[in-house]
Order: structure tokens, then sequence, then C-alpha cells
């Protein structure tokens, strides 16, 4: 649980009440270490505490309340950090990322306005409405996704944000085609996926840019094709490699989104290029640079993913099944597994960039 902005992540006792009309209790086997709750700590993403975090996580369904038929006690599900209701209006037209259930994913309630954890005489909200750094959790069936027996579910946790988003950046928001060049800004738990996605996509060139070398490395063993230390050693390389056009996209997934960051990548991609921000910039930060003269003569255009603008019932079974093929590599992810009172540890190994992901196991 986080009790303040700036705090330590604590673990303790709290309670926790059944599920009700619409929900389901979940006893979890895994959560990932996503960046997103690190942006709780710092306030990048203004939440009400205290919260419990994660919301990247897979389990068993244990309980169901009044009304749920789309899963059953013992179902192994992989739990979406946006719900999707399947009858707004972006939900009908496939756009379940954008779901007007998602609206208030970050307050800390439920969607009916109650809360499920309660500590300290106080009542605690969920990260995402998940808080998957609790082993049981009760959530929405909505956020649920089941998935086939014997599916092993540490692995199927990445698939709840990380994955999903990092993948469908690439593929979905960036629209990326066999023989289009990419190059993905920032190698951490989003940006690899992207690699990856790329990669299925079938791009000639996928060119993984950070400033770590673990992290370059490991785009490498993910399919990237080449590797830059930063936007400025990446530019001569792209130009050199597809012949001054520059790439088709290029996908901006660090650990932060900044204004400045825009024109660089703009820069990188050529005519019709694409720049997909999947990265979170700060809430308070209202302006970017970049050349609008550029952007109107070469037809160029900037994309917010949100989800990778993935749908979740489609997507999560369809990207485990590329794993079972051999075209989705997800083991190899998992750079560190944490048990759940060595949270803070596995984030200071983030912040430190030793991690692709880490994972918590319960």
């Amino acid at each position: 649980m986080l009790w303040e902005q700036g705090g330590k992540w604590e673990v303790e006792e709290v309670e926790l009440d059944p599920p009700g009309p619409g929900e389901v209790l979940v006893e979890l086997a895994a959560s990932g270490l996503c960046h997103s709750d690190e942006h709780l700590v710092t306030g990048d993403l203004p939440v009400a505490y205290p919260m419990v975090g994660g919301h990247e996580g897979a389990g068993r369904v244990r309980e169901v309340g009044p009304g749920v038929t789309e899963v059953e006690v013992g179902d192994p599900v992989v739990m979406t950090f946006l719900p999707s209701c399947g009858r707004c209006s972006y939900c009908v037209r496939g756009m379940t990322s954008l779901c007007d259930d998602g609206a208030g994913a970050t307050l800390g309630p439920q969607l009916d306005g109650t809360y499920r954890f309660h500590a300290r005489g106080e009542d605690v909200g969920q990260m995402c409405l998940l808080g998957t750094f609790s082993q049981h959790t009760v959530v929405p069936v909505k956020s649920v996704v089941k998935i086939d027996e014997g599916f092993p579910l540490e692995l199927a946790a990445l698939v709840g944000c990380g994955v999903t988003t990092g993948f469908g950046s690439a593929v979905r928001t960036a629209d990326l085609r066999a023989g289009d060049s990419c190059v993905v800004i920032g190698i951490g738990g989003i940006g690899a996926n992207a690699v990856q996605g790329a990669v299925n996509a079938g791009c000639r060139y996928v060119v993984a840019v950070d400033p770590v070398e673990f992290k370059r490395e490991k785009a490498l063993e993910l399919g990237a094709t080449h590797t830059a230390a930063s936007i400025d050693e990446a530019w001569p390389l792209i130009s050199e490699l597809t012949r001054g056009q520059l790439a088709d996209a290029a996908v901006l997934t660090t650990g932060i989104a900044d204004g400045d960051d825009l024109q660089p990548a703009l820069q990188l991609v050529g005519k019709r290029g694409r720049v997909v921000v999947t990265a979170l910039g700060k809430a308070e930060q209202e302006t970017a640079s970049l050349s609008l003269l550029e952007l109107t003569l070469y037809e160029k255009q900037i994309r917010g993913a949100l989800f990778g603008s993935s749908n979740g019932q489609h997507d999560v079974p369809r990207l485990l099944e590329l794993h079972n093929l051999g075209r989705l590599k997800l083991r190899e992810l998992i750079t560190t597994e944490y048990t759940l009172d060595e949270v803070n540890e596995g984030y200071e190994d983030m912040r430190a960039g030793r991690n692709i992901r880490g994972l918590i196991r319960f």
C-alpha cells in the first residue's frame, strides 16, 4: 500500500470485502512491477491516497459476485488495467481501451463508487480498479480475461499491461506493416514489447534506443536489428539504413514522456511517419516542442497510445498463443523475481535500469 505521495510501499494486513454485483475475487499468482505505479509515488499521476498498488497480474477466480456469468470459480484469468463494458460508444466501435468505465480507473474506488479494501479505519483505493500488489483482490468482471488452463500464470501476468501495451503501440497504434522501419525509444517493460510488436509486424529494421547497455543487449535478444544509446545516435543510423527516408514510426516508451522529446522523435520519421507517445507525461506539463512546418509539409503524425490501442478480450489470448507458437518471448522479459516484501527493492532496481520487468511472485 501507498499512504502518501513520496512514500514507500508498505506491506500490511487489510480488510477485503466480498465481491459485489458484477465483481470477482481473484487470488493472484504474480504481479508485474510496472513504471506506472512509480508515478503514484512521485505524484506524476495524481491519485487519492491510500492506494493498493499494482495493475498487472494474473491468478484464479475464487469467488464471483451476483450476476457474474462470464467466469467461474477456479478459472485462470489475466487482469487488464482498463475495464471494457462492451456497450459504450467506444467499445461497440472496437476501441475498448477507451471504454467509458475506464474514466475513473485511477481514482481509487470501484465502479459503483465504493471501496473493497479497508485499513487503519480508512477506505483504500485500488490502482486501476485492480490492486495486484495484494494476493487477494476484488475487481470488476469487466477487467478480467479468461485464459486457457495450463498457461503459466507468472508469464500471463505480464500481458495484463506491459506486453499488450508495448506490442499494441507498434502493431495497432503505429500501424506498422511488413517492410516498414521502426525506432523504439526507451527499452523497459513497455519498449521491449514494442520491439517485439515491430518484429511481429514484419519490420525490416527495428532500432532500439536506450542509454543502458544491458537494455540495448536485451532488445537485440528480442529481435531488434540495431541499437543506439541516444536519439542523436539513432538519427544517422536510421537515415543510412533507409537511404534517407527515415523511419515509418517512432514509439516513445521512456519512463516519463517529456514535451521536449517530441521534436527529436519527429525528426526520426519520414514522410507520413508516425510518432506514438505511449509513455506517460507529468499531469502539469501542457507544452511540447515541435516543428509545425515539418508536421504539415511532411504530413507527419503524433498519436497517443493507451494500452497500445488494444482490445483486452481479443488480444490477451492471441498474445498468449503467439508465445506458445514461439513468436513472442515472455519469460525473457522477467529480469528478477521478488517476494511481496521486496517491492521497494524491485522499484529501486527499475530506477537504476537493472530490470526489464520485475515480478512479484505470491
